[in-house]
């Protein structure tokens, strides 16, 4: 029972170690935003107008 217990403490901190590394590796190259770029926003050419 130790045995899988530290088999899964060994788990969660490879999944955090991971976590953080992709939270950084997204941080470091997003493209970064500006004030007064403009908001792109699509729809369909062919939805319905309910305004």
């Amino acid at each position: 029972m130790k045995r899988i217990a530290v088999w899964a403490f060994y788990a969660v901190g490879t999944l955090a170690i991971l976590y953080l590394a992709l939270y950084a590796y997204a941080a470091f190259t997003h493209r970064g935003f500006e004030p007064g770029d403009p908001i792109h926003i699509f729809r369909k050419p062919d939805a319905p107008d309910y305004s």
